[in-house]
């Protein structure tokens, strides 16, 4: 299709004319709901786009002059630049049915939506991805982070036993919950760093360290005192998560997992249930995070154990992100969604604003 491909005057005055008409209409209706109105909006103005496209033949110009008609229709109104129509168009065409606006597309920000076209290319991680941002709130730079970190895949990855120590669905929400590798980039700990070091890191950003845990999450304490018949044993690092009801045990090592470590930490789990847990509590779980792991020992270790643990690796500084996405370009606004072969384009100067 070629780019000189125009409509007659007549019919693209009809539909620009349209267009006008929803988006007053739409003005109106975003005071009761503006964010979910305002994505409506523009999955409509996209799919009209492709049908004409599709159906009348029209080019790529048109979307450079329907950019120019509806800014000086509309010069308060920030969002019809010609990157943001490349937008609608994709996003129409990811998603073509209207229901999923409703349901799922319209319920998170309009430039989310934009961070995720340009950053996830699978439908079902998208979808993935959406409903994780509103249930857990994220930011547009959260949800960037959290893509970049492979959240998707490394979500549900860890060596577990909870499928034989812990009652349905209690069970498939502690799997979900667990993530292997736990992403600390945001820490820094040379070569030399033992134990100590991770977890006075781990709670000096404690912060980053609850968005990595997820959500749910509430710290109680490091070096978690557990007194046994006079005798005192040390937990490194100790939650409760509110959605499963139940504390969290971390034992954290700088080594590659051995199969002494799941009696230890079988141990840690029964003595906090024995000492701590609520009769309305769900049973403790433990998470060995180690340097690396064999998964086929990891497996085997558990195997014997009654209380529900994993192992799972962790990855500290630059050695959490993969090499091929730090080559990703820092911010959504420069990039742009090119009409016939979705190759990213440059932004025009008078669209980086909007």
């Amino acid at each position: 299709m070629s780019d000189s491909l125009f409509p007659d005057i007549q019919k693209y005055d009809e539909f620009l004319s349209a267009l006008k008409s929803r988006i007053r209409s739409a003005q109106l209706r975003a005071a009761i709901a503006v964010n979910k109105e305002l994505v409506l909006l523009y999955w409509h103005i996209g799919r009209e786009i492709l049908t004409r496209q599709a159906e009348a033949g029209w080019g790529g110009k048109v979307i450079e002059r329907l950019a120019k008609d509806l800014k000086r229709e509309f010069p308060d109104i920030k969002g019809f630049s010609r990157t943001n129509l490349l937008y609608m168009r994709a996003f129409a065409e990811a998603y073509p049915d209207e229901e999923f606006v409703h349901q799922l597309g319209g319920q998170i920000p309009w430039k989310h939506n934009c961070v995720l076209m340009d950053r996830v290319k699978d439908p079902e991680q998208r979808v993935w991805y959406i409903r994780q941002t509103i249930e857990n709130g994220w930011s547009r730079a959260i949800l960037e982070m959290q893509i970049e970190s492979n959240l998707y895949q490394r979500q549900g990855g860890a060596v577990t036993n909870f499928e034989k120590t812990l009652p349905k669905p209690q069970s498939d929400l502690a799997q979900a919950l667990v993530k292997d590798p736990y992403n600390f980039d945001f820490l820094s700990l040379n070569k030399a760093a033992q134990e100590r070091d991770l977890e006075r890191g781990l709670v000096g950003h404690i912060r980053d360290f609850l968005l990595e845990l997820g959500s749910g999450f509430s710290f109680v304490g490091s070096q978690y005192p557990i007194v046994v018949e006079g005798q005192e044993f040390r937990i490194d690092l100790l939650f409760y998560n509110f959605k499963l009801r139940c504390f969290v045990v971390i034992d954290l090592k700088m080594v590659e997992f051995q199969p002494e470590f799941s009696g230890k930490m079988n141990f840690y789990v029964s003595a906090v249930d024995a000492i701590l847990k609520h009769p309305d509590d769900q049973k403790t779980i433990g998470i060995i995070l180690c340097k690396s792991k064999k998964r086929m020992v990891a497996e085997l270790a558990l195997q014997g154990m009654t209380q529900p643990i994993s192992v799972s690796t962790h990855r500290i500084g630059g050695d959490a992100v993969p090499p091929q996405l730090q080559e990703i370009i820092s911010s959504v606004e420069q990039l742009e969604i090119e009409l016939e072969s979705h190759r990213p384009i440059e932004v025009d100067s008078a669209d980086e604003n909007e």
